[in-house]
């Protein structure tokens, strides 16, 4: 590993997009911890402590949120722009359109996200600054204007900066933010975790319990995020002039875990949401319902892996239509051998799917509800270890590494991943 790094240190071009990369953590990081004007910190960290929808969005600023930062939303209002997109993409002609465009009309599609963005991003930093009133120092319409606008224009700068990183560094500059703000929160848990070995709160095996764990757990999540099933397709050759196409055979690569993190980020949503909105209404009924739904109860967790499945299910039917590539393979002359070209190999690529698709939704979900068990796992407790920070931190560090290794096959370096 360590000779791979050095050879792609070695590369001119390679060594300037890392460096740029790290750049712009830095500046990423200088800005988590810049403070909105006109807020009472202490209090923003007393409500976020209540477990709130809030309190999950802080996993992706990488504690900015706490702070209450001008990159306090982070980058979610992107996120949550993208999926929107892919969701109108199968209902709006004019955006499937786009997207059939190639290079030209994703251009055009990501100009629209872009915009989507900041005006979620506004909408969210209203209504974060509303609900957060307490905390205001002086309430006003114009206090309450420039908390916004200072939000906003945040979560726009961190749009730009990941998308300059995504031209000028290495990797996909939106998820190696979220990587850079979950990885942020790293060394001050393994602070905490070297003072309970301190005050024998716990002892040397409890660590090493909890070690062997996040090994194991990431071990799993690499053969998952890795795995996929390949069906073979056989191209007929076709004759052009005097220059004969296709005869080749190649493979349609499915994933196991096509839908990656959104189920979980959506599952976390929905059941984050009663207990953020009860807090706002004095009612024993509101209050009721947000300790049924209090992260770690029997219905909180029963639903959670309910849902995660669900909405497993539901993106993944959402970005991937079996049906279109059945087309696609029909219309250069590709078949799966056995099957008929057209709806009976849709069917069956879409048979297979479902079953990849079961494996993926219930790996998820028990990565989404271990965080649960981990204390009567490893015996520590106070240390959060989620699930859904290791699946993301993982799967952006595969996905880069990736990047990293073919810019160094094309110099003819040996990449870290063997073959």
């Amino acid at each position: 590993m360590f000779e791979a790094l050095r050879n792609a240190w070695k590369i001119p071009e390679l060594r300037q997009r890392i460096k740029f990369t790290f750049l712009m953590f830095l500046v990423f990081r200088i800005g988590s911890h810049i403070p909105v004007p006109n807020i009472d910190v202490a209090k923003i960290q007393e409500f976020l402590e209540a477990g709130t929808l809030f309190g999950f969005l802080d996993l992706f600023s990488g504690g900015a949120l706490k702070s209450f930062s001008v990159f306090a939303l982070s980058i979610t209002p992107y996120i949550t722009a993208s999926i929107i997109m892919q969701l109108l993409t199968i209902v709006i002609p004019r955006l499937e359109e786009l997207a059939k465009e190639g290079q030209e009309g994703q251009e055009k599609i990501t100009q629209y996200t872009r915009y989507a963005a900041i005006v979620l991003a506004f909408i969210q930093a209203v209504g974060m600054s509303m609900w957060m009133r307490n905390a205001v120092i002086e309430p006003t319409y114009l206090t309450f204007f420039v908390i916004a606008i200072t939000l906003t224009a945040g979560t726009t700068f961190l749009i730009w900066i990941g998308e300059q990183i995504t031209e000028k560094g290495i990797g996909n500059g939106i998820s190696l933010i979220i990587f850079a703000g979950i990885v942020s929160r790293l060394p001050g848990s393994l602070v905490k975790l070297f003072s309970y070995v301190q005050v024998r709160a716990i002892n040397i095996l409890n660590v090493l319990a909890l070690a062997v764990v996040v090994l194991v757990v990431i071990g799993a999540i690499i053969y998952i995020q890795e795995g996929e099933r390949r069906i073979t397709v056989q191209y007929a050759k076709r004759v052009v002039g005097r220059k004969i196409y296709g005869g080749q055979s190649t493979h349609i690569p499915l994933k196991v875990n096509q839908a990656g993190v959104i189920p979980i980020i959506f599952a976390s949503s929905v059941l984050m949401f009663p207990g953020t909105v009860a807090q706002f209404i004095n009612h024993p009924w509101a209050q009721a319902v947000a300790g049924w739904l209090q992260f770690g109860t029997f219905l909180h967790t029963s639903l959670y892996v309910l849902l995660t499945i669900f909405f497993t299910y539901f993106y993944t039917a959402v970005s991937f239509n079996p049906m279109d590539v059945a087309d696609n393979m029909r219309k250069y002359g590709g078949f799966i051998p056995g099957l008929r070209p057209g709806r009976r190999t849709g069917e069956y690529i879409e048979r297979i799917m479902g079953r990849l698709t079961l494996v993926g939704a219930l790996f998820i979900a028990a990565i989404a509800v271990m965080p649960v068990f981990m204390g009567n796992l490893t015996g520590i407790e106070g240390i959060y270890f989620g699930g859904t920070g290791v699946l993301i931190v993982v799967g952006v560090a595969l996905e880069t590494m990736k990047q990293i290794e073919a810019h160094m096959l094309m110099r003819h370096y040996e990449g870290f991943m063997k073959k």
